[in-house]
């Protein structure tokens, strides 16, 4: 069984250049309050794969400092590139990706239905899915779906 967890990182300044961009007060906010859920959820060995933009690094940081930044996911990453990285769905264990829109979105209707499409992952949100095998059959399973804004503040 394999668990992927998608997390677009959280919002941040529109300035340029892109790669630079910065997480907002906000965003700071909404990436702890994400981290803050995520912590007692994740296995110990967790691989937390993450975007070399600004944003996205800082979003990971408030959830751990041991992750691996990949180019290939670096913003425009396709939807394959995203899966792959992750070793979608053959691996075991679970794989937790912080990166970008369209990317997230098209790798997740790709997970869920074998087709790339353009959902949206709101900012700082997470989409949490399973690949399990039952008799001889793979099934994807969608065990989350959750954004900051739905988080309790307390």
């Amino acid at each position: 069984m394999m668990n992927l967890i998608l997390w677009r990182h959280a919002e941040a300044h529109d300035t340029s250049p892109d790669i630079e961009r910065e997480l907002t007060s906000r965003g700071r906010k909404q990436a702890e309050k994400m981290a803050a859920w995520l912590k007692p959820q994740l296995p110990d060995d967790t691989l937390v794969l993450v975007s070399p933009a600004a944003r996205t690094q800082q979003t990971a940081q408030a959830l751990t400092e041991d992750f691996t930044t990949l180019e290939t996911l670096a913003p425009g990453a396709s939807a394959d590139q995203l899966l792959a990285a992750a070793n979608w769905p053959r691996a075991n264990g679970t794989v937790l990706i912080v990166g970008h829109q369209p990317s997230l979105g098209m790798a997740t209707a790709k997970a869920l239905t074998g087709k790339t499409d353009y959902w949206s992952v709101k900012k700082g949100a997470i989409w949490w899915l399973t690949s399990r095998v039952r008799g001889d059959e793979r099934q994807t399973v969608l065990r989350a779906v959750l954004s900051p804004d739905m988080l309790n503040t307390h």
